[in-house]
């Protein structure tokens, strides 16, 4: 595992303080007051809407689904800076694997699937199961395949120095973990589920609870980033980024099902999330570098 992972990359969420070690210890620790003339939650709901309404019109027109999000996405502020303007070039492989993040150089062991053990002591919050399947487009099993998983603890809160919203750090887990799919591409985390938290995309901006996976095939190349959410959130229709996929099918398709013939009796509730890598009812991912024209890609 690493000392610390770089949610600048992976949680997608724009912050813009200094974060510098020194300006990080010589300064006391402070809440920044609300900005009052920060958009509110009802001006994001308005353009969320007003192009939820115009995506329907097209497709009542005739026009095809969007399966990826929309990589400059209003609502979502910081997604202009978020993604290529410009032609993507080639680059060597190797060059790249050498600076490729990864949580471990060592062999994956069993236990680093159970985020709740990592510690001297149990982790505050929900115990959960998160257990599924790595398919391909035609359903078929990918096995042997690296998946990470990153998240916040209970309270909403990563153990990272450009985390410091106000809520408390649990000594007992640092919300990382990884295994290799089975056979059946089937994978398995135990862990907590993860509290709603802050962003800055606008006043009073709350992130749905979700937990980041990272797949590999066989090279770091092929790494792909996802995000599951858990069913029924009150939070979905007031997020920008799970809003940015416009098609609510696919939107669907990044939210886990509750499965009670999976829970821990006495121990952990469970569910299921399958991912899907190609074909039209792939998993969306982040780095989808050309949004919905690279669906003609395939």
């Amino acid at each position: 595992m690493p000392e610390e992972l770089n949610l600048e990359i992976f949680n997608a969420d724009p912050i813009t303080e200094d974060v510098s070690d020194e300006a990080m210890e010589a300064a006391p620790k402070t809440y920044a007051p609300l900005d009052a003339a920060a958009e509110s939650q009802a001006d994001l709901s308005a353009e969320m809407k007003a192009i939820g309404e115009a995506y329907a019109r097209a497709l009542k027109n005739g026009a095809p689904a969007e399966t990826q999000p929309r990589l400059d996405y209003a609502p979502y502020r910081s997604s202009v800076l978020r993604h290529p303007t410009k032609d993507l070039h080639h680059a060597d492989p190797e060059t790249i694997e050498l600076y490729s993040p990864a949580f471990g150089h060592m062999d994956v062991h069993a236990l680093e699937a159970d985020l709740t053990i990592q510690h001297n002591g149990e982790p505050l919050g929900e115990r959960i199961v998160v257990a599924g399947r790595v398919l391909d487009g035609d359903g078929r099993p990918v096995a042997g395949q690296l998946v990470e998983i990153w998240q916040a603890n209970a309270a909403g809160r990563y153990i990272h120095k450009r985390d410091q919203h106000p809520a408390p750090l649990d000594p007992n887990f640092t919300g990382l973990g990884r295994c290799i799919t089975g056979a059946d591409g089937s994978y398995s985390f135990t862990t907590i589920k993860p509290g709603a938290y802050p962003w800055k995309n606008h006043l009073n901006a709350w992130r749905p609870a979700h937990i980041h996976f990272s797949l590999f095939g066989q090279e770091f190349t092929q790494r792909i980033v996802t995000q599951m959410y858990f069913p029924g959130d009150q939070l979905f229709p007031l997020d920008p980024i799970y809003q940015s996929i416009v098609d609510q099918d696919a939107r669907d398709r990044l939210v886990a099902s509750y499965n009670h013939e999976q829970t821990k009796p006495e121990w952990a509730l469970a569910y299921n999330w399958d991912i899907v890598l190609t074909g039209p009812k792939r998993t969306w991912t982040e780095n989808e570098a050309l949004g919905a024209a690279g669906d003609e890609n395939e």
